[in-house]
């Protein structure tokens, strides 16, 4: 299963609309509250985790999740279990998914040296390592990072493409009226 963590002070519309697309495509995927099962977000909307952090099982996680927001990328960051899951994902080459201030959290562990990747603007330097672009969604190797809410969109579409290919990630977006070739996040 993919998890996407939820902390307190999470950006709502990058950790729901990755959730209800990778669910419309038929991914399994969990949220997990960090710190509880309900977890509110950035602009005070409670979320229901469908598991807890002490209901985790690191074994069933195949590719992790993380939302950006303030304080949710610090929140997340502080985490053990969301390090230790990045950790065993990233030993097993598995899907890293990061969004807006989120990515500089895979910075700081040196998970993005030589990658090319993307985040909120003002997050460069947190990305250590990380050849920087401007794309709204960015996928090199087994990490894959994004811009912020405006791209969350475009941030599920490359997630759905990196588990299923870009047919499925093409059929999401079809069926939500999205056209992706004119459409996209600035």
């Amino acid at each position: 299963m993919i998890v996407l963590f939820l902390a307190a002070g999470f950006e709502e519309v990058e950790a729901l609309t990755p959730l209800d697309y990778l669910r419309r495509a038929g991914v399994t995927v969990k949220t997990v509250g960090v710190g509880g099962k309900t977890v509110t977000g950035a602009h005070g909307i409670p979320v229901t985790a469908d598991l807890s952090e002490t209901e985790l099982r690191p074994e069933q996680v195949e590719g992790v999740i993380l939302p950006g927001g303030m304080p949710g990328t610090k929140n997340l960051e502080a985490s053990q279990t969301v390090q230790e899951t990045l950790d065993r994902c990233a030993a097993a080459g598995l899907m890293i998914a990061a969004i807006c201030a989120a990515p500089s959290v895979l910075g700081h562990k040196g998970l993005l040296a030589g990658k090319r990747a993307t985040c909120f603007p003002g997050f460069e330097a947190d990305c250590v390592g990380a050849v920087m672009t401007e794309g709204p969604a960015v996928t090199d190797g087994n990490i894959i990072t994004a811009r912020g809410a405006g791209c969350a969109t475009s941030f599920a579409a490359a997630i759905i493409t990196a588990i299923q290919g870009q047919a499925a990630a093409r059929k999401v977006l079809q069926d939500v009226q999205w056209d992706h070739e004119r459409h996209t996040c600035i």
